[in-house]
């Protein structure tokens, strides 16, 4: 995790908070939060609950649960506190000065991770974008060090401007930079993809919640060495191969970032221009990890998101991976009509890799054959 200035505390320690307000997917929350603190680089970490009916309008959990939190930091040396909740701008900054730590919410948490895995320039320039607008909402009047007058002769700003206006008036800047350069980048993608549209290939993105076993897949499919591991947002910069299939031809693949329930608007909007390969995709492979409990919610919010960038049309096939794990075999599942529903497989011991490829020649068939007119009856579940 991202090293900020505390007053004392190890920045590898951090107390977490997660507060029930009824919701019935309480318990899966507290787990992806804990999984999310650890993937930033948190090495140990004390779990706050509560139950709440609504939040505190001021310090979010109440005086008596942030008394509870500050000796829980105390008693752990932590130099964060991460709560699983949305905080105002003036909520985290009355937690900061009550607390004495820094505090983050859950939508920091994921944009601090993201700027850990960026590795291309374009995937640091989107995240760096996400976290300027992100900053942009919590410059709040409070903070004293933001009210600081500034200007007059040989000095920056005009008369009297204050450090926030100064502030905001050089994020407007930033964000304005680096979504041109973006759109720049965006402009040279759609040539490419021209160019594949001309030369009629069949473009397959793999999408996912994140941990699903995409990386994994994409690594089986494509023989490639795209990075992939064990924890959440493990990779974010598109990964685009090409792969050959016997009875298809040449088929462009696509592995993109991971999905997360509440994904940061700001972060969507940023990565939009390379979520694009996702809308433009001529087929989704929707990757499920088959052994997750919570594996139907979890196809939900995949499906959440892909309506949010405009890529609820495109035909799905639902790949459930990781069936070693479940227990499940390997192979196809089709509806009454005969459209694909689900092929089942385990990227990792290459069970069902087969049926897949069978799958994506039956996806190439179907676009060869319905090129040029309208397919009443295609082979494949449109997402619902």
């Amino acid at each position: 995790m991202t090293e900020l200035p505390s007053a004392a505390g190890d920045p590898r320690a951090a107390v977490i908070v997660c507060l029930d307000f009824g919701d019935p997917g309480y318990e899966d929350g507290v787990e992806e939060i804990v999984r999310l603190v650890e993937s930033a680089g948190v090495r140990r970490h004390q779990l706050v609950r509560g139950r709440r009916r609504r939040p505190d309008p001021k310090l979010y959990c109440g005086s008596g649960k942030a008394e509870e939190i500050a000796r829980a930091v105390a008693e752990l040396n932590a130099g964060f506190v991460v709560f699983n909740h949305e905080l105002s701008p003036a909520q985290q900054r009355d937690l900061g000065r009550e607390l004495n730590v820094p505090v983050m919410d859950r939508t920091e948490v994921i944009l601090d991770i993201f700027a850990q895995r960026a590795q291309t320039s374009e995937g640091k320039l989107q995240v760096e974008l996400a976290r300027l607008v992100h900053l942009s909402t919590r410059l709040v009047r409070g903070w004293t060090h933001l009210e600081r007058q500034r200007g007059g002769l040989g000095k920056t700003g005009g008369p009297g401007e204050k450090q926030i206006e100064l502030d905001r008036r050089y994020i407007g800047q930033r964000v304005r930079l680096l979504r041109g350069k973006l759109e720049q980048l965006r402009r040279r993608r759609e040539v490419q993809r021209r160019a594949r549209a001309r030369g009629d290939v069949l473009s397959v993105s793999l999408v996912g919640y994140t941990n699903a076993g995409k990386s994994t897949l994409f690594n089986a499919l494509a023989q490639a060495r795209a990075y992939a591991a064990d924890k959440l947002f493990a990779t974010l910069d598109t990964t685009t191969r090409r792969i050959w299939l016997p009875e298809a031809g040449s088929v462009v693949l696509s592995d993109t970032v991971g999905f997360i329930r509440d994904l940061p608007h700001s972060l969507v909007a940023a990565f939009r221009a390379t979520l694009e390969e996702t809308v433009r995709a001529d087929l989704l492979l929707h990757v499920v990890d088959a052994a997750a409990p919570v594996r139907e919610r979890q196809i939900e919010e995949v499906n959440k998101v892909l309506a949010e960038i405009g890529a609820d049309g495109v035909p799905q096939v639902m790949v459930w991976n990781k069936i070693d794990l479940a227990r499940l075999e390997p192979g196809v599942e089709r509806d009454e009509y005969g459209k694909i529903h689900r092929v089942r497989v385990s990227a990792r011991t290459g069970a069902g890799l087969g049926e897949l490829r069978a799958a994506i020649t039956e996806a190439a068939r179907a676009r060869t054959a319905d090129r040029g007119k309208p397919a009443p009856e295609a082979l494949f579940l449109q997402p619902h």
